[in-house]
């Protein structure tokens, strides 16, 4: 049964939308797929690239172990199968990023199956969003179009880095689904470190498959939206693209299975090319590289190193602090958050000290461009602060006061406080003397 609340109503009745997305996560890794070559943003044009490639003659790939593991780790914090044996293959098509001619990719044999993310929705509600597959492959270079009007440079330094490809399920049903899909996927991926999640630096991108059905019916016709690599963007190209389908269909056309690109600026998808099938690469084994085959041992030892994952922590830090749902899901988005509200909550009011991380906090960081790790008030700070509260030397109100002064590097709680004379008068003795004279 299709959830009445996600359809759209369009001129002659309502639609689904449905959705599946691949994820392309850049490895973090110091070094790339099959070369030594490094990796890193902000290198000058064709400044971390190796003969291999760029394809040089008789230069062959060699698999790098570390980003097999990262690809292994994935896979088990997306609760997945993690295939012992799998192969790597070349998919083959021409342009002038792919200086191979062919990508080496996984096609039939990925190195991760089947697994599941329980994604939770704005009001609290969840859903599963499958995953039917993990493979590792490498990425192709830059093409500079907008450096000489006669002419394109191409830019190796991204060819070669190691990607895993995210493929799911289409079981999403709505923009927000999608986006909130991501986002867990992105936290996940950082709780592991296995990829860092910059989605400015297109180190996570996502491309959305969108069609469109009557309620009950079966798929649609998809079209793949490239390179998405915002939610708010995810979000946007999808509400469009449906939009687009719906109108082509109650018109009477057809949809024609397409890639397409979306333009921010103008909020709008555009035809990119005809959509191609797994036929038109002609894949095939990579002769150059033999069966990846994995020691089992290897693959226990790596999942007994795995982190608490966001769903474990999450759950962990309402039994022992007895927070909400909706305050411990809110710091475990990011791991150093949930980290920084642990060591400043030991022995105080967890709520109040969750309250001041994720409000007061989290928008003087946001204003500031900072990461938390980067926050210039530490744990211990926010903790004290938090023990005045209590002990009810200040008020909530003051407390403000005082915090936007440690913000201002004016020293520690107890310091401003003394120093301001800012304690409250709680003593009735006192009050009645004071006002006497």
């Amino acid at each position: 049964m299709s959830d009445t609340s996600k359809l759209i109503q369009g001129r002659t009745g309502q639609w689904e939308i449905v959705l599946g997305l691949e994820i392309h996560a850049q490895v973090a890794s110091n070094a790339k797929l099959f070369s030594g070559a490094a990796v890193g943003f902000g290198a000058g044009p064709n400044q971390q690239v190796s003969l291999v490639d760029v394809a040089m003659p008789g230069m062959l790939p060699v698999i790098n172990r570390h980003c097999v593991e990262q690809a292994i780790r994935t896979g088990l914090g997306l609760k997945a199968q993690i295939n012992l044996r799998s192969l790597f293959d070349r998919k083959n098509y021409f342009y002038p990023d792919l200086p191979q001619g062919y990508q080496i990719s996984q096609f039939k044999d990925p190195i991760v199956g089947e697994g599941e993310v329980i994604v939770e929705r704005d009001d609290g509600s969840t859903f599963i969003v499958g995953i039917e597959r993990l493979h590792l492959e490498q990425d192709a270079g830059k093409s500079l179009h907008d450096q000489d009007p006669n002419a394109t440079f191409m830019d190796y330094n991204r060819a070669g880095t190691a990607l895993m490809e995210i493929v799911s399920r289409p079981d999403m049903r709505s923009a927000e689904e999608a986006a909130a899909y991501v986002k867990k996927v992105r936290t996940i991926l950082v709780y592991l470190g296995t990829c860092d999640g910059d989605m400015e630096k297109g180190n996570l991108r996502a491309d959305v498959n969108v069609s469109v059905r009557r309620p009950g019916e079966g798929l649609g016709t998809r079209c793949e939206i490239k390179n998405v690599n915002s939610y708010r963007y995810i979000q946007q190209a999808i509400e469009y693209e449906a939009r687009r389908q719906i109108e082509v269909l109650e018109d009477g056309g057809k949809i024609d299975q397409e890639t397409r690109l979306f333009d921010p600026i103008k909020v709008e998808t555009r035809s990119m090319r005809s959509k191609e099938e797994a036929h038109d690469y002609r894949y095939f084994p990579d002769p150059d590289l033999l069966p990846l085959e994995l020691d089992p041992d290897w693959v226990r030892a790596i999942a007994a190193s795995l982190p608490e994952l966001p769903d474990a922590k999450k759950a962990r830090l309402q039994a022992q602090y007895g927070l909400t749902a909706y305050d411990a899901g809110v710091l475990i988005i990011e791991q150093a958050r949930a980290d920084f509200f642990e060591a400043a909550a030991e022995g105080r009011d967890a709520k109040l000290v969750s309250n001041w991380v994720t409000n007061e906090l989290a928008a003087k960081l946001t204003v500031g461009g900072l990461e938390i790790a980067n926050s210039p008030i530490r744990p211990d700070e926010i903790a004290e602060l938090v023990a005045l509260i209590e002990e009810g030397v200040i008020s909530s109100k003051i407390a403000k006061d005082v915090f936007e002064r440690m913000w201002a590097g004016e020293g520690r709680p107890r310091a401003i406080v003394a120093a301001q004379g800012l304690q409250q008068v709680s003593d009735t003795g006192a009050l009645e003397k004071s006002l006497m004279i």
